[in-house]
């Protein structure tokens, strides 16, 4: 029973604590801008030139796939004429 003379002091400096470093982060305007570092992966503003040139090949590549792969599932569905009598009737 006597920690407990020890753990409630304890208690009330560690809120005391967490309530100035509140304020502290408040009045020095820490919460202003709280999306930039967000949004700062976002870009690519730290490749330099190749890399830059590098990525937007491998993008221009990727949209190409992306193209011949719809293009090649659009080749195979099925045509209008070609669906059976009985799809979509009871």
């Amino acid at each position: 029973m006597s920690i407990i003379y020890v753990l409630i002091p304890i208690a009330i400096i560690i809120v005391a604590v967490a309530i100035v470093i509140f304020f502290w982060a408040v009045k020095s305007n820490q919460f202003e801008d709280l999306d930039r570092q967000g949004y700062s992966i976002l870009f690519d503003d730290d490749l330099s030139p190749e890399e830059k040139k590098l990525a937007e090949q491998r993008k221009q590549l990727q949209e190409e796939e992306e193209r011949s792969h719809l293009h090649k599932n659009a080749s195979k569905a099925t045509k209008p004429d070609q669906i059976s009598e009985n799809d979509g009737r009871n």
